[in-house]
Parts: structure tokens; C-alpha cells; sequence
């Protein structure tokens, strides 16, 4: 208490000043129109951007619940799409009332760990054995392919990366079905290449590719990217072509793991083969 008396003492003129000060702009302003309109107009300025600064963040504070709620809704979406469901009757002629069993399901993740500077290059989530990933599930994003679950614990899993040097998956032209062989050189991480691809493909710069349902880890129609470039090398029966990936892993953050509910009837039957 002392110091602040001690304080007004010394302070005295300047404060009276500004005392003073303050009463004679608000005589200013309160009988004089024009001073009255400026003053109201720059508190107005001020007021309006004060709020926009709190809704702006307000927004961003929210954005990552936001994200993680559109991402759900996401997964529900890929859930019901005709992909995800395989035709199931047991006649040999469709009709009317056919019924359909899912085959796809998609389990919402979050990446925690990435890396695209590698030859080999994973990807960490946090889901695993107690949230029902197991290894060799596909993984996905809004934009497109990511990777194949390889290694899982209770609560996160390692996915190996499209960008990985043992990565090989299925993928075909959009508009006429012929597939090849996707795989990654380590150069550049927007670009694959597809290998095999047979020359009577109607492939043409910028048709879209799909991944082609082949195996069991990924449904039909996943967007891969675009061809970049194509050509028919020495020596070689079929194309191969650069494509330019649609997934840009270095932002990546929201994916979906992909749960195929036939894998273990497949399995099964891969067995019987082998035996």
C-alpha cells in the first residue's frame, strides 16, 4: 500500500494530465458530431476486429475435434459404399430381392509417426490389436491409398508405406479395367510406377488409376493417382507408367484402416490350394 502511495505521489502531474486529457476528448467527442461519428466508427473497427480474432480462434482450437468428426463420418461413408458390399444369395439368377453382406469395413485412424524421405518408409497409428487391426489390413485416406498394415501392437499398428520398397499392389485403368503391378523407386515421393501393364490398354496421359480389388487388402476402386507418363520400353511386352500418386504423404494425418470380413474364409481357401 505504501509503494503504491508512494507511487501517485511521484506520478502526480501525469496522472492529473491524463485525467484531464481524458475529460476534455470526451467532451470532444460527445458534443461535436463529426469527432462523435469518427470515435464510434473506430470503436466499431476495433469491436469487429477483436471478434473476428476470437472466432478465429475459437476455430482453429476446434478444428482438430472437427477433423476427427468428419473423418468418422468418412469411414461410415466408405462403409455403405457399393465397394465395401458383396452381392449374397444363394441363387444363380439375381432378382428382386437379393440380399447384400458387407465385405469392406473401414476403422478410423490417426497418423502418429510418418516418414517419405526413406527407401523404406512406415507409418505409425494409434490402433491396433485391441481396436481390431491385424497385419496385411489396407490402409487408406480421404485422397487415396497409404499402405498395408505389417506389424500391430494393442493400441498402435506400423504400416508399410506405398512408399516402400517392398510395396506391390494391384492397380488398373479406370475406363477399361487392365491392371498392373504398383510399386515405388525411392526417388520421388509423389511418383510410382506401374509395371505390366498390357499394350492393348487404351491408357492415355491423365486417365485416372484405381486399385483393380485383386487381393484381399484393398476394395475396388481406391484411387491410386494419374498417369504422368507411359511408353512401351526395348525389349519389354507391356507398358510401363509413371504415375503420379494421388495421396500426398507428407501431409498426411487422417486414414482408415480396411477390415476385410471374408479374409478368413479366404484364407481358408488359399490353404486348400496350397495343400
Amino acid at each position: 500500500m505504501r509503494n503504491l502511495l508512494v507511487f501517485l505521489v511521484k506520478r502526480y502531474f501525469f496522472l492529473l494530465f491524463l485525467f484531464l486529457e481524458s475529460i476534455s476528448l470526451y467532451f470532444l467527442v460527445q458534443k461535436n458530431f463529426f469527432q462523435h461519428a469518427t470515435a464510434v466508427s473506430a470503436a466499431n473497427r476495433l469491436t469487429g476486429s477483436l471478434f473476428k480474432v476470437k472466432t478465429d480462434l475459437l476455430e482453429y482450437l476446434d478444428l482438430k475435434e472437427q477433423n476427427k468428426i468428419l473423418a468418422e463420418k468418412l469411414a461410415l461413408t466408405f462403409d455403405h459404399d457399393s465397394t465395401s458390399w458383396l452381392m449374397y444369395t444363394s441363387r444363380t439368377t439375381p432378382v428382386n430381392d437379393t440380399m447384400y453382406r458387407q465385405r469392406f469395413e473401414y476403422l478410423y485412424a490417426l497418423v502418429i509417426d510418418n516418414t517419405v524421405t526413406e527407401r523404406n518408409n512406415y507409418i505409425i497409428l494409434d490402433r491396433g490389436r485391441l481396436q481390431g487391426v491385424k497385419p496385411d489390413m489396407g490402409v487408406v485416406c480421404a485422397s487415396g491409398i497409404v499402405g498395408i498394415v505389417r506389424e500391430v501392437s494393442d493400441n498402435y499398428c506400423m504400416v508399410m508405406s506405398v512408399l516402400h520398397k517392398d510395396s506391390h499392389i494391384s492397380a488398373s485403368v479406370k475406363k477399361d479395367g487392365t491392371f498392373g503391378q504398383l510399386s515405388w523407386d525411392g526417388l520421388n515421393y509423389r511418383v510410382a510406377t506401374l509395371t505390366d501393364l498390357p499394350t492393348h490398354s487404351k491408357i492415355a496421359l491423365g486417365d485416372t488409376l484405381i486399385t483393380s480389388g485383386l487381393g484381399d487388402a484393398f476394395p475396388e476402386g481406391i484411387v491410386v493417382g494419374t498417369v504422368k507418363h507411359f511408353e512401351k520400353k526395348a525389349g519389354d511386352k507391356t507398358y510401363t507408367v509413371d504415375v503420379e500418386l494421388s495421396t500426398d504423404f507428407r501431409k498426411l494425418r487422417h486414414v482408415f484402416v480396411v477390415e476385410n470380413l471374408m479374409r478368413d474364409e479366404l484364407d481358408s481357401l488359399k490353404l486348400k490350394m496350397v495343400k
